[in-house]
């Protein structure tokens, strides 16, 4: 099953819940706009490579499509389509005024030095040009990009207009108009729902074990947050691309960052053994952290998985059998859209940052992400309970009918 059949089901199953027009059905499963564009960049060797990028906007009906930019080789049209269906739900279960969108270029960033990283960038801004903008759709990093990509991203977009409009882009650098508080956003934002889990579940933190899959910007920042949010817990496993350890009696998190910097994997960590990244998924712990990619947890591997809460910081960790194996089973899942939706909300916070042109402090950018986080996750635990389904059932449920409403009023289907 790829992303686009995956975003599709998740719809089809919360369209039935509400009982959706079937006008509106069809509305909201196609993609308002897929731009494809050929970037050529002349690379070190002089040869000019022609990259493929995408643009997937997906839906506007509550406000400017909003989503990530991410470089990655496996970045495929139905990959971007189906993130940007995500985005979509997860602006509208954040209840922020943004649509969804999505953007990707297939290519392998390890393997590229800074100035063919720069020029992939700019000529990429310069084909999307004419269809992104402050009010119409707004980017952001994702896998592969962050503050640099950005920043060359709107130079060149600024270059193309003719105008200053720092607002074209969020997770720009602080000295560029970027927002404190982004960096850590989105794991921020899955500790903050993380924590709401464990508290409706009656789960103390004081001796809970963490296992993080994926220790990128999200899993790493999960593990040093940990201790902030879930009080005497300990993180046993992290993974990364490389592989992973494992350590039953708590790993030091401020280390295991110093030993990834240094040697640029996890494996090898003093006193850990070795696990696969599979493997990791089915550890016995209270708290299972996806931060990786897509489509890790199963009906294969559903039934192992042991953690008795799951908190998706990844986009679509979680397959649609899965959700239900995990569901019959008592396994509390927090779905993506609402788990890494932390990041999303920050970028809005630098949009209106942006429009205004006046900074927030940390302390309000982390209290506003507290207040949005708490009731979301409300909203979606009452809908749970309301519709007797599982958490992703009742997220999507939540955002299609607040897109579905959106729509309506617009005269949209």
């Amino acid at each position: 099953m790829n992303p686009r059949e995956v975003a599709n089901r998740q719809f089809d199953i919360a369209a039935d819940v509400l009982g959706l027009d079937k006008n509106v059905r069809v509305v909201l499963k196609a993609p308002k706009r897929i731009v494809k564009v050929s970037i050529p960049v002349r690379m070190d060797n002089g040869d000019v490579h022609v990259f493929t990028g995408f643009r997937s906007q997906y839906n506007d009906s509550r406000g400017p499509y909003k989503g990530g930019i991410r470089y990655h080789p496996q970045v495929s049209e139905e990959e971007v389509v189906a993130l940007s269906a995500w985005m979509t739900w997860k602006t509208a279960v954040m209840d922020l005024p943004l649509g969804g969108g999505k953007g990707g270029i297939i290519c392998d960033p390890k393997s590229m030095s800074v100035r063919e990283l720069e020029q992939l960038t700019r000529g990429y801004a310069r084909a999307i040009s004419l269809v992104v903008g402050p009010e119409v759709d707004v980017p952001a990093p994702d896998v592969y990009t962050g503050g640099r990509e950005m920043a060359w991203f709107m130079d060149e977009y600024n270059r193309q207009t003719g105008r200053h409009e720092p607002g074209v882009i969020t997770g720009k650098p602080v000295d560029l108009g970027g927002s404190l508080g982004r960096d850590t956003a989105t794991a921020r934002g899955c500790m903050i729902a993380t924590r709401e889990a464990f508290r409706v579940r009656k789960i103390q933190t004081s001796g809970a074990t963490i296992a993080i899959q994926g220790f990128g910007n999200a899993g790493s920042y999960v593990a040093v947050l940990a201790q902030e949010f879930l009080p005497g817990s300990k993180v046993v496993a992290v993974s990364d691309s490389h592989g992973g350890i494992y350590n039953p009696s708590g790993i030091d998190v401020d280390k295991l960052i110093a030993h990834k910097e240094k040697t640029g994997k996890v494996a090898g960590f003093a006193g850990a053994k070795e696990v696969t990244n599979q493997d990791l998924l089915t550890l016995d712990v209270t708290l299972l952290v996806p931060a990786a990619l897509e489509g890790q947890i199963t009906k294969d591997n559903a039934q192992s998985v042991k953690a008795k809460i799951v908190a998706e910081a990844a986009n679509g960790p979680t397959l649609p059998d899965a959700d239900d194996m995990l569901y019959k089973k008592g396994t509390f899942v927090i779905p993506d859209i609402l788990a890494n939706a932390g990041g999303v909300t920050v970028s809005w916070f630098e949009q209106l940052q942006s429009k205004t042109e006046y900074p927030w402090s940390l302390k309000d950018v982390q209290a506003r992400l507290e207040e949005r986080m708490v009731k979301a996750f409300q909203d979606v635990h009452a809908a749970s309970e309301k519709h007797g389904v599982h958490m992703r059932t009742a997220a999507y449920a939540v955002a299609v009918d607040r897109v579905a409403r959106a729509l309506r009023w617009k005269g949209g289907a």
